[in-house]
């Protein structure tokens, strides 16, 4: 009996995706729920897995080749093997993990621990995955640490030694490069500038970090600092939490905030949903899990769905400073910047403190320069004087 692999539905807005790696090939067998394709859209990549055992008898799109949702991938052989009872996967998927928290720290890994897109990375470019040093404490080989074994080998060895060499852009890169200039071309977009010192928020880092960690397993970082500080001063400058929608301005009385990560694809923005109702720690942990999701390419619809404001951290690239883009149909998007030690005047005495600017890119349209102004400095009060966030009051 033979079935039809379709693409699944990954979203509202998503009507289309394009095959970037066929995982089996004409004849090969396979158990139920074994990932037979990849498939990428403007904004993920997604294993198709396959609905019951059998073989594939067919391919119906290649690689490279664009396919409707809905579509179909390929003619599958249903074999007289049983689908997996739900208990019996539950089961499978607490073994591995349980084996994940028992693996130690390791320098190499086997094929098998390795995210998709690394695989495909790797194949590509004819690297052995048993070569290739995992940067993760599980031993897991994610795209980030092929991409870094390529670069190392290139340094040494120059194969093709050709001058230009022509890639085609990506579906995530194409959306990037669109949805910028859309963003320039239809919204009024102003930066507005301030500087913050972070002596207060450095002390409770160096203070509470070792406390904060043992509680949440997680470090202390500068993003629930910031979180915190944006959620409520948008509370208070409702406008820049807002949108514009034809003639219409859309207030949101939610803060789901936009948290900018740089993956080898290109910048896509995980949400985090409801951060007004996050703890520090919550928040830490949320953002670690995302980020990590967007380096592994198993981000969902439903982590990149939504988002009220964005905020987008260019120091940890040593950015000193920058204009954020807008990511539409959001109103404002926060660049962080470097920590750098300055010399600043306190109290009539010039002392050194380590200062961060940064920029509020808004949409002026919506926001007028008093409210942007007034969200940007309500940001700096609340980072230079972190008890409001800390104490909640």
């Amino acid at each position: 009996m033979s079935t039809e692999l379709i693409v699944p539905t990954l979203g509202e807005s998503i009507t289309e995706a394009t095959v970037s790696k066929w995982l089996k090939n004409i004849g090969d067998n396979f158990e139920a729920d074994e990932p037979l394709v990849e498939i990428e859209t403007d904004k993920i990549t997604v294993e198709v897995p396959a609905p019951h055992a059998g073989s594939l008898k067919e391919i119906k799109v290649s690689e490279g080749t664009d396919v409707e949702i809905g579509g179909i991938l390929g003619i599958l052989n249903e074999s007289k093997g049983k689908t997996p009872s739900p208990k019996k996967t539950e089961n499978k998927e607490e073994k591995i993990k349980e084996e994940v928290k028992a693996v130690k720290v390791e320098t190499k890994s086997s094929p098998a621990k390795s995210s998709p897109s690394a695989r495909k990375i790797a194949e590509e470019n004819n690297i052995k995955l048993e070569d290739v040093t995992s940067s993760r404490s599980d031993g897991r080989i994610n795209k980030e640490d092929v991409v870094s074994h390529l670069s190392s080998s290139n340094k040494t060895t120059n194969n093709k030694g050709e001058r230009e060499e022509v890639v085609k852009m990506s579906k995530i890169r194409q959306t990037i490069s669109k949805r910028l200039k859309e963003a320039q071309n239809t919204a009024a977009i102003l930066t507005t500038f301030n500087e913050i010192d972070m002596s207060k928020v450095m002390e409770i880092r160096k203070s509470k970090n070792q406390e904060f960690q043992s509680r949440y397993e997680v470090k202390l970082g500068f993003m629930s600092f910031f979180v915190k500080s944006v959620v409520k001063s948008l509370q208070e400058y409702p406008a820049v939490n807002a949108e514009i929608k034809d003639e219409n301005i859309i207030y949101k009385n939610h803060f789901d905030i936009g948290i900018a990560v740089g993956t080898e694809k290109g910048l896509v923005v995980p949400i985090l949903k409801d951060a007004d109702q996050l703890s520090f720690g919550e928040i830490e942990t949320k953002i670690i899990d995302l980020s990590t999701k967007a380096k592994d390419g198993t981000l969902t619809m439903d982590d990149l769905t939504g988002g009220t404001f964005t905020i987008s951290n260019g120091g940890v690239y040593g950015s000193m400073l920058s204009t954020p883009i807008i990511n539409r149909p959001q109103s404002g998007i926060l660049g962080m910047h470097n920590i750098q030690k300055r010399a600043v005047v306190v109290n009539d005495k010039i002392v050194i403190r380590p200062m961060m600017y940064v920029a509020l890119s808004y949409d002026h349209r919506i926001i007028d320069g008093k409210e942007s102004v007034g969200f940007l400095v309500k940001v700096k009060e609340l980072l230079e004087d972190p008890s409001e966030l800390v104490l909640g009051i």
